[in-house]
């Protein structure tokens, strides 16, 4: 992979859903592994605190296309429709699309 965007965001899981959000995140469907890994999305980690403070974090070579190619697969549809209810603030947004990604101020390579 060349010219890497890391991408690192947040998301915040209802404090009522927390151990629910731990559960699902056991078994996530194959179908939605290969999507993403089709799509571009590589090295992706989800981080959750406590208090429900989700961090996201993956490297793509462009973000927005690893999200429109998403964005475009039925397993996306379906995985966002059933994990929209984990969390605060979305906005009537889908999850994926409630991704706001942080401005990377130092990186040590």
């Amino acid at each position: 992979m060349t010219d890497t965007q890391r991408v690192c965001f947040l998301l915040k899981v209802r404090a009522d859903r927390i151990d629910a959000y731990r559960a699902r995140h056991q078994d996530v469907w194959q179908e939605m592994r290969q999507a993403l890994t089709a799509a571009g999305w590589h090295n992706y980690s989800l981080f959750l605190r406590e208090d429900g403070l989700l961090v996201g974090y993956l490297e793509t070579a462009d973000f927005d296309a690893a999200r429109a190619a998403m964005d475009a697969t039925g397993v996306n549809a379906r995985w966002q429709a059933e994990t929209a209810g984990f969390f605060e603030e979305l906005d009537g947004r889908a999850p994926d699309a409630a991704m706001r990604p942080l401005t990377e101020v130092f990186h040590l390579a």
